[in-house]
């Protein structure tokens, strides 16, 4: 499978096949595989929260299929050890040397399914593959391939025996988004669809490794003017000023924001960025990054920091068309 991608419409028809393909599958989810799109051609990660049963593994098997790429899927328990990701040195008897065993981390996407069931240490063994895309191992950093993505899972509801992810754990997911019921339609279509058959055995891959790769340099390109920077650190800087807020949006939170208007301008038909694009992605990548004050933390952290996002987007200045698409 040879797709060259080399300009703004070649990455919108790449979105388009993926979410075509993926379709096959999931009912209703068209928004959600564009923005597992995003997450991929920006080397994003993404955390799936929501009840059991609403595919969010269905969902991340899908989008792996459909890129021919490598794929691994980690059920995270309290017992899994960093070892196991990352992998190890053994010694080798038979030649007298110590040889590296790779972990599950070595593929280009990695299911996390139930992220938060497993142990703080091993957690925190993803930390640097998932921000600087390589892992040390005994003093040997090794490179990990590219596309690299992690599509995390965890069950909002059931907290015995987990283990809350961590603010600088939170903070390497480019977004956190929620699956959600299907309507009645939708949930009539999912039954037709699986009555008979399970559409993800015969799903076939659409994009290669190599056009992930490619269409995230071509983004790289979308124009952002300097108002439109201004606007984003704007934003971020009321977040941390904001009164019910512990812990504003970090610097690598307004990098991972700039990435992702940059892919959704490209897949709105623009090439340069708008404060519509900023509006659109602002609560599924800056609402986990959000550490509320006590009663808001307590009351829902998820919904109280995307109402905070919510007002700071209505109280920032947005800026005007001049100059934004100069």
């Amino acid at each position: 499978m040879v797709t060259i991608i080399t300009d703004y419409e070649g990455v919108r028809r790449l979105a388009e096949q993926i979410r075509v393909n993926v379709s096959k599958v999931m009912v209703g989810k068209e928004l959600l595989i564009d923005r597992l799109f995003i997450a991929m051609v920006t080397s994003g990660h993404v955390l799936l929260e929501d009840v059991p049963g609403t595919g969010k593994t269905l969902l991340a098997k899908s989008i792996s299929k459909s890129v021919d790429c490598t794929f691994k899927r980690v059920q995270f328990t309290p017992d899994l050890l960093p070892s196991d990701l990352s992998g190890i040195y053994f010694y080798n008897q038979k030649t007298s040397e110590f040889e590296f065993r790779p972990g599950a981390l070595f593929t280009n996407i990695l299911l996390a399914d139930e992220i938060n069931r497993a142990t703080p240490r091993t957690q925190s063994s993803l930390l640097e593959c998932m921000e600087e895309r390589q892992i040390s191992i005994d003093g040997v950093t090794h490179r990990l391939k590219e596309p690299f993505l992690v599509m995390a899972t965890q069950n909002p509801l059931e907290q015995q025996g987990t283990f809350p992810l961590p603010e600088a754990q939170l903070d390497r997911f480019l977004f956190k988004l929620n699956m959600g019921y299907p309507t009645s339609g939708e949930s009539i279509d999912i039954l037709k669809r699986f009555i008979d058959n399970q559409p993800l055995e015969s799903l076939n891959a659409v994009a290669s490794a190599e056009s992930i790769v490619q269409a995230g340099q071509v983004v790289n390109k979308v124009h952002v003017s300097d108002e439109m920077l201004a606007y984003i650190i704007a934003l971020a800087e009321e977040s941390r000023q904001d009164e019910a807020v512990l812990s504003g949006v970090s610097p690598r939170g307004c990098q991972a924001l700039l990435k992702a208007v940059q892919v959704q301008a490209v897949l709105q038909g623009r090439d340069f960025v708008t404060p519509d694009d900023v509006k659109e992605l602002a609560v599924p990548t800056w609402a986990h990054r959000l550490k509320l004050r006590g009663t808001l933390h307590s009351r829902g952290g998820a919904t109280a920091a995307a109402e905070v996002i919510e007002r700071l987007l209505q109280q920032v200045r947005v800026p005007t068309e001049e100059g934004i698409t100069s």
